[in-house]
């Protein structure tokens, strides 16, 4: 019988092909995960605990081994000499010369002592270096507190209290010589407040001047170059303090510290001024800073930090809030400049400094305005702004507008603006820090 399409199709119908067990299925899509439930009060999130700096292990010094050191203190030796109270230049000559180049100074020396150049003392360099060292990065209340305590190590008949002890102010008060302090142990010597660093620098720079390698004679006889290579080889020692030490110890008449921002700003107003009598000398109360109150120096500073020019004077302000919050306060910074222990004139309630020894107080408004006449000096043409800078630029610096990193006016532009200081920048320096803040 010939099959039909019809037949097939029946066939087919009644006895379907089975599908196998083992055929392959669709691919299934991974359950996604559950949401987890919101909860109806947010957890708060745990906050991490701060990284605190682990305080630098002080060795420990039993009362009985600081008694027992007191009594074999170490041999005295010779104590180094005194940098004698006189100048190597006329001052007549060099205020004349300044009042030449600038009318204003004459203001300025009939208001306002140059102190270090006038008011002129003996100085102890060994002291006074001892003294900067001790007072780095701390308020000058800090060290000068260490610093009694330093004293107080080889003669414990001096008072305990540093109130209760004028005399300190005077150059002939006791004072360890180098070799005492070159052969003190450094634990002994934390003992006064040092942190281990400084404690090293002070003994470094004792073991200098007990060997020979320092002296007072080399230290008065070394020019300006000479004087930074012999201090700057010193640990703890850098061009600031050196800076600081030409100036207020050994008052060279032609120094110009390149680093300190006080001075910076100074002369940023000063010539601004000059050139732009309508500028305001006047400070602001929001741009005033607080002296750096630190204990102790961190003992994290690289070696490479040793010895670098620093960019601030902690007696002196900062110009931006920009520029304090990127600045890490420099390694060779010092709340004292290395000069005579003359106590501050004036302290308020607090016992805060009101002026620090040594540095001129900041203008004062009638003074301000005497200065700003520049249109009454006769005859007087002021030298034009070096290549580059402008009132405009120079107002951008101080309002911090215009930015240099690390500071306000740059090596060169200093040199140029002070160019017809010289030779006494050492006297116009002087006169800047009363504009610093």
């Amino acid at each position: 019988m010939p099959i039909t399409r019809s037949a097939s199709r029946a066939t087919i119908a009644g006895n379907p092909t089975p599908v196998e067990a083992h055929q392959a299925r669709s691919p299934t899509t991974p359950a996604k995960r559950k949401a987890k439930e919101t909860p109806l009060t947010p957890a708060t999130k745990e906050k991490k605990p701060r990284a605190t700096k682990k305080p630098s292990e002080v060795p420990s010094v039993t009362q009985a081994q600081i008694d027992e050191f007191r009594r074999n203190l170490p041999e005295s030796g010779p104590a180094p000499g005194l940098v004698p109270a006189q100048l190597t230049f006329t001052f007549e000559e060099a205020k004349n010369h300044l009042i030449n180049v600038d009318p204003r100074f004459q203001i300025l020396f009939d208001r306002l002592s140059c102190k270090p150049f006038e008011r002129l003392e003996t100085v102890h360099p060994f002291r006074a270096l001892v003294t900067s060292i001790v007072g780095q990065q701390i308020s000058w209340i800090a060290a000068r507190s260490v610093n009694h305590k330093f004293v107080r190590l080889y003669n414990p008949s001096l008072p305990e209290k540093v109130t209760d002890y004028p005399e300190r102010a005077d150059v002939t008060s006791f004072f360890p010589t180098p070799q005492q302090v070159a052969n003190t142990d450094l634990a002994i010597l934390r003992t006064a407040g040092l942190s281990g660093r400084k404690a090293e620098y002070v003994r470094d720079l004792a073991s200098r001047f007990a060997d020979g390698r320092l002296s007072t004679e080399k230290l008065l006889q070394a020019n300006d170059d000479e004087l930074a290579e012999m201090l700057i080889e010193v640990k703890g020692i850098g061009r600031w303090t050196v800076d600081m030490f030409s100036i207020f110890t050994l008052r060279r008449p032609n120094i110009l510290p390149v680093g300190d921002l006080g001075v910076q700003r100074g002369m940023l107003r000063w010539f601004l001024g000059l050139h732009s009598p309508t500028h305001s000398f006047s400070f602001s109360p929001d741009k005033s800073d607080r002296n750096v109150e630190i204990d102790q120096v961190e003992d994290e500073l690289s070696d490479e930090e040793v010895g670098s020019l620093p960019n601030l004077m902690s007696t002196a302000t900062s110009s931006t809030k920009s520029l304090d919050a990127t600045r890490t306060p420099p390694f060779d910074l010092s709340s004292i400049p290395p000069a005579p222990l003359a106590t501050p004139r004036k302290a308020d309630s607090t016992g805060s400094q009101a002026n620090v020894a040594s540095l001129p107080p900041p203008v004062t408004p009638s003074l301000e305005q005497t200065l700003m006449k520049v249109e009454n000096l006769p005859g007087y043409v002021p030298p034009p702004l070096p290549a580059g800078l402008s009132t405009s630029t120079l107002q951008g610096r101080l309002d911090g507008k215009k930015k240099i990193k690390g500071a306000i006016l740059t090596p060169n532009e200093m040199e140029e603006l002070t160019a017809n200081w010289k030779p006494y920048r050492s006297l116009g320096v002087f006169y800047m820090w009363a504009f610093a803040k």
